[in-house]
């Protein structure tokens, strides 16, 4: 089994791309749809990748999906390395693109790409060994590894009919795959994906994307996120519901969301020593919580990686 391994990366301090953005989307707010934290580069693209190496060094190549950008400190003549630019895989109409929602529904598009993958952000780290059994089952099957949230479908009608109080946009975006998984397939899944590295096949992504894409399509020209997307856990949902993937749920012991502008988190991190563990950065974070989410990073992986220069 060749496994591969997409990131999707931008550097947000990048003052040409800053002026594209801002073409488009306008001035940086301060909720999550469009702040500076969605789109900083604290160098966490360079700790996951040095956790890969130490942690999953059978990944079989490591694509990088960015705007016309590329990290300096980056090897790009590793063999295990591709950059992979928006115009290879995005539409036209997409472009250019500020939403990761919309990104994420053409990873199976991407030149090379093996039939087994892992996708994650660039702030999700590895934390102890991983084999391919970590992520692939006996037989074949991805592993999908979810929060439990019991009676999410009657918690979500209660808040949005009873409270009259409207879901964040990222869990109206979740709750958009469900309910489309749930009207297609008669299957709801409450549940949500550990926010990690997660595993997919290729197949099984391009099914899904067919499956939907007639309701995917409306949401294409979102250049920023918008709460009529669709996340990318209906890329999970549906091989769950056919029954091609196994949920496993997770604790904080293996897999862990660190909110950098938390500072009682960094603790928290030492005393659960996960497997998986997120560097989350946010509206709520400020300069000064990023410098600290670098220095521990640096802390905990001090040594170069092979795709370092």
């Amino acid at each position: 089994m060749e496994i591969d391994l997409v990131y999707l990366w931008v550097n947000g301090n990048d003052p040409q791309w800053q002026a594209k953005r801002q073409s488009v989307t306008g001035d940086i707010g301060h909720t999550s749809v469009n702040c500076r934290g969605r789109y900083m580069d604290n160098g966490e693209l360079k700790y996951s990748l040095r956790s890969i190496g130490l942690y999953a060094p059978w990944v079989r190549k490591i694509f990088i999906v960015t705007d016309n950008q590329v990290p300096e400190w980056l090897d790009t003549a590793h063999p295990k390395i591709q950059i992979v630019d928006h115009s290879e895989i995005l539409p036209e109409e997409s472009r250019p693109c500020f939403n990761s929602v919309i990104i994420e529904n053409f990873l199976y598009k991407i030149p090379g790409l093996s039939e087994y993958f892992l996708y994650g952000n660039d702030d999700m780290l590895i934390n102890r060994p991983v084999t391919p059994e970590t992520f692939f089952a006996a037989d074949g099957f991805p592993i999908v590894r979810m929060n439990r949230r019991l009676f999410r479908k009657s918690y979500v009608w209660f808040r949005q009919k009873i409270l009259k109080k409207k879901l964040s946009g990222y869990n109206r975006q979740i709750a958009n795959a469900a309910n489309l998984v749930n009207s297609k397939l008669g299957i709801y899944f409450g549940d949500r994906t550990h926010h990690n590295i997660d595993s997919y096949r290729k197949s099984d992504y391009e099914h899904v994307y067919n499956m939907f894409k007639n309701v995917i399509k409306p949401t294409l020209v979102h250049h920023i996120r918008d709460n009529e997307d669709i996340n990318r856990h209906i890329y999970s949902y549906v091989p769950l519901a056919e029954k091609r993937a196994h949920a496993q749920y997770v604790n904080k012991k293996t897999s862990f969301r660190l909110q950098i502008h938390e500072v009682e988190q960094y603790q928290k991190l030492e005393e659960y020593n996960p497997i998986f563990f997120c560097m989350n950065d946010s509206q709520f974070a400020t300069d000064e919580d990023r410098r600290r989410s670098s220095e521990y990073l640096e802390r905990r992986f001090p040594n170069k990686s092979e795709f370092e220069k």
